[in-house]
C-alpha cells in the first residue's frame, strides 16, 4: 500500500495537479509558488512511504515467499535520496531564481527518477506471490 501511495502521489502531483495550477491560476508566479509547496509536501510523503517500505521489507526478511533483494532496497534508497536532493538541493536554487532552466531540468530529472524507481518497485511487488 505504501508503494502504491508513493507512486500514485508522485504521478498525481506531476501529472495532474501542477499542470492544472498553471492552467487555472492567474499568474505563473502564483502557480509556481503553490507547486513548490506541493513538491515540498511530496518530499515528506516520499520519505514516510520509503521508510514504511523499508520497515516492511525488514519485517518480511525471514519470509521465503517475499523476495526483496538488495536491488529493491537500492531503489528505495535512490528514490528517497532523489526526493531529498530536490527538496534541499534544487528547490532552494529555484526559489533564489538561480539559472532557472538548469535547476528546473535537474529537479524534473530527479523527480522522474523517483517516479521510475517507485514504479519499478510497485511493479515488482505486485508480481510477488502473496503469503
Amino acid at each position: 500500500m505504501a508503494l502504491a501511495l508513493w507512486w500514485g502521489s508522485l504521478s498525481a502531483i506531476a501529472g495532474f495537479v501542477v499542470p492544472m495550477l498553471f492552467a487555472h491560476l492567474p499568474t505563473p508566479a502564483m502557480a509556481g509558488n503553490l507547486a513548490g509547496r506541493l513538491f515540498g509536501a511530496q518530499t515528506w510523503v516520499s520519505l514516510a512511504c520509503g521508510g514504511l517500505v523499508l520497515l516492511v521489507m525488514r519485517s518480511n526478511a525471514d519470509n521465503p515467499s517475499v523476495r526483496w533483494s538488495f536491488s529493491a532496497i537500492g531503489l528505495v534508497a535512490i528514490s528517497m535520496l532523489a526526493a531529498l536532493l530536490v527538496e534541499f538541493g534544487v528547490a532552494p536554487r529555484i526559489l533564489a531564481r538561480e539559472d532557472l532552466k538548469l535547476w528546473h531540468t535537474v529537479g524534473s530529472a530527479l523527480y522522474a527518477l523517483q517516479w521510475l524507481c517507485t514504479g519499478l518497485l510497485l511493479w515488482r511487488a505486485a508480481r510477488q506471490p502473496q503469503a
